[in-house]
């Protein structure tokens, strides 16, 4: 049984969603704006295992709120409901940190298959943190130029510095290690990663590849890994001794 926090200020929605998930074998609490999502989460770290988010909330959105989780070090899987199904908003909310979204109006067997995904996602984690030598770990490990990205964990480790990863950003850096060596558009990281087809700003995912960069250099400004190739979109070198071809890829 799982522990859900609905964070919802329509009061029908909010109580179809904790009978529906109730149903489904799962623990529920709801609270109606962000700041007493803020409160619940912080004041009981651990207390939740998944955190269904509406965008449009008194006070504090939902975007407000993913962020100040994740600045105050909190994980929670986050399953982000919004009425603007737009690819900007969409982007949005992964920059706020949340895992996975849900566009309304929305089927309720699909947002019970994607809680159930965000759980199983969480579990694999603990089961990888966990794991002793003699368990091996419920993990997918790649390892490139002396770092490590465990998709299990959401967990990149750059020598002995861990640093936790959103799904979307685990997902991004997988992508990116997939097609090492290769220029991939910014268009094709939309539709390959995130399902992202309509028009957009595809410049927007920029913002993510200056995260990776914060975690993979010492200094993001001379990326080693990830690589401008003007014009295109970006370069994966698992080794930065190969340095920059001769395609343009450059750390701008």
């Amino acid at each position: 049984m799982a522990r859900i926090l609905v964070v919802e200020d329509e009061p029908h929605l909010a109580l179809g969603l904790q009978f529906n998930l109730e149903a489904d074998g799962h623990q529920v609490s709801v609270v109606g704006d962000g700041e007493a999502a803020l409160t619940h989460l912080l004041d009981q770290p651990g207390s939740i295992d998944a955190v269904i988010l509406d965008v449009m909330l008194p006070g504090r959105d939902g975007f407000e709120v993913a962020a100040e989780l994740r600045r105050q070090g909190d994980f929670v899987p986050i399953l982000m409901l919004t009425a603007r199904g737009r690819p900007e908003d969409v982007l949005h909310g992964f920059e706020s940190g949340v895992d996975d979204y849900l566009p309304k109006p929305f089927e309720l067997a699909i947002l019970l298959a994607r809680i159930r995904g965000l759980l199983r996602r969480n579990a694999w984690a603990g089961t990888a943190r966990s794991a002793t030598p003699a368990e091996p770990p419920l993990t997918e490990t790649i390892t490139f130029g002396g770092n490590t990205l465990d998709l299990a964990a959401l967990e990149l480790r750059v020598g002995t510095m861990p640093y936790h990863l959103t799904v979307m950003e685990a997902d991004l850096l997988h992508y990116l290690l997939k097609n090492t060596g290769r220029a991939v558009s910014r268009k094709a990281i939309l539709e390959d990663v995130w399902d992202l087809h309509e028009d957009t700003d595809t410049r927007a995912i920029d913002n993510f590849i200056v995260r990776l960069r914060r975690f993979l250099n010492e200094d993001p400004s001379n990326p080693r890994h990830v690589l401008t190739v003007r014009g295109v979109g970006y370069k994966f070198i698992a080794d930065p001794r190969d340095g920059p071809g001769p395609d343009g890829t450059g750390p701008d």
